[in-house]
């Protein structure tokens, strides 16, 4: 009996949330070992079925760097990186495209279809939502560093995202876009495609979940997480080096949707059983929230 009074009290408290997020458009950007482990990400869609069941609008964006630097790898490719980034030639590009596409995008699509939602694939291989310039770096003198087929996200169409939600239909989006100025196709880091979509359509809410619980104060101590942060805080940790090189993509990610006009901002861990309902539906949540 205590029991299903304790599964009644959880109902009634995410009553009021489901009430404030109804008809709501959530990006989630989905990474790390959600990727890799099929039941965990069939338990984290799970959890995106229930999201549109009780009215949310979702919209997903995954990445993929593990399953492309594997198929590289069997394909007797070596992975280079400059700056952190992948340098993508084209037959980089068409391995992480396939990769991305058949391997992940559509199993996504296959699951939540199978649970009973309208899924649909956005990516280069069909309607194609971001689009991209290529990615300019530079070293420490000023020297132009070559990174190839690496964009960055020019333009969204999140009008087309915004229809699609409003009829039911749960965009699933790979990080590989159209180049508006060269033709073509270009790689784009999925954290920051999730930031760009949650700011041009106006999101409730960007959610990333990844392999970390939240923001530490601590690098080390998974216990010092910290549950809420403001924009100037996040820019104080950058600068005393708390917030370090493999959290930055997920952080600029919060701050390019917070900017663009998305309320609130989360970075979650996704291999937390239900995490991403817990972040939403409950008072106290389970990861970092960055808000204005």
């Amino acid at each position: 009996m205590e029991q299903a009074i304790e599964k009644a009290r959880a109902l009634i408290e995410a009553m009021e949330y489901i009430q404030n997020f109804k008809g709501k458009l959530v990006v989630i950007k989905l990474g790390g070992s959600i990727l890799d482990d099929p039941q965990l990400r069939r338990n984290l869609l799970q959890d995106v079925v229930f999201m549109s069941t009780v009215g949310m609008r979702p919209i997903l964006v995954h990445g993929g760097g593990k399953a492309i630097t594997a198929a590289m790898n069997e394909a007797g490719l070596e992975a280079v990186w400059v700056q952190g980034r992948r340098y993508t030639d084209e037959r980089t590009l068409t391995i992480a495209e396939h990769t991305l596409v058949n391997a992940l995008n559509k199993p996504i699509c296959q699951t939540l279809n199978e649970f009973g939602c309208n899924a649909m694939g956005l990516h280069s291989l069909s309607s194609c939502v971001v689009f991209a310039e290529p990615l300019r770096l530079e070293n420490s003198d000023g020297r132009k560093l070559d990174v190839g087929l690496v964009g960055k996200v020019a333009e969204v169409n999140g009008e087309l995202l915004t229809t699609l939600c409003q009829s039911g239909v749960i965009p699933v989006i790979a990080p590989v876009a159209r180049s508006k100025t060269a033709g073509g196709k270009l790689n784009v880091n999925a954290d920051s495609v999730a930031g760009h979509i949650a700011a041009a359509v106006q999101a409730e809410k960007l959610v990333v979940l990844s392999d970390t619980h939240g923001i530490r104060r601590q690098i080390d101590d998974p216990e010092s997480w910290i549950s809420s942060l403001s924009e100037a805080e996040i820019a104080e940790m950058i600068h005393n080096g708390t917030i370090t090189t493999g959290m930055m993509p997920k952080v600029e990610a919060c701050l390019t949707a917070l900017d663009g006009g998305a309320r609130k901002a989360h970075i979650i861990d996704g291999r937390i059983p239900h995490s991403l309902l817990l972040e939403i539906y409950t008072s106290k949540g389970i990861g970092t929230q960055i808000t204005k």
